[in-house]
């Protein structure tokens, strides 16, 4: 330990010194070397495939996931039910199941959108108007927030038709009397 009763004010001034020093060849630097985004990749990346702008791959991008219809016949609810494992953080699959941090899902299908008695719902989802069928659960499990702007669901969603059939087939299980297949 020095004997300088100066020392630690020494220290802190050279640390605040070279932070303003820092700072200020920063300014300089951004004042002399100005530079701009280009609006397209210099070079493509991923061989020969050209470069398209954002408002091009916008304008070719699907909208959303493709109908569900035709994957419901072959899908699997014993895969559907292991998918599953990742919803039970939020929702209880059982009948008279308690609401979590999302609703009870039993007997969801064909249940009014935001239907569960002692849930408390989103605005959005309160302000739809119409039952969970195979096709809004498809949207629905593609992008949650896509599919209703507002929801309090964070999940990102189910990019695979087939894993979102074998989750719609599981989810369908869930009920005393199961709405049949389209």
């Amino acid at each position: 330990m020095s004997s300088d009763p100066l020392f630690f004010n020494k220290i802190v001034g050279a640390i605040l010194c070279a932070g303003l020093l820092a700072m200020a060849s920063g300014f300089i630097s951004e004042q002399l070397f100005h530079h701009e985004t280009p609006e397209a990749n210099a070079f493509p990346i991923g061989g020969t495939a050209s470069v398209a702008t954002a408002n091009e791959q916008t304008q070719t991008a699907p909208v959303g996931p493709e109908p569900i219809s035709a994957f419901l016949a072959s899908a699997d609810a014993g895969h559907g039910e292991k998918l599953f494992k990742a919803c039970v953080a939020c929702h209880t699959p059982n009948s008279g199941g308690a609401n979590k941090v999302g609703p009870n899902l039993w007997n969801v299908v064909g249940r009014t959108m935001a239907g569960t008695e002692g849930y408390k719902y989103s605005s959005a989802l309160r302000k739809m108007a119409q039952a969970w069928d195979y096709e809004s659960l498809n949207q629905f499990l593609f992008k949650p927030k896509i599919f209703i702007p507002g929801t309090k669901m964070t999940y990102a969603g189910i990019k695979t038709a087939e894993k979102r059939a074998d989750l719609i087939v599981y989810i369908r299980s869930l009920s005393s009397n199961p709405l049949p297949l389209p």
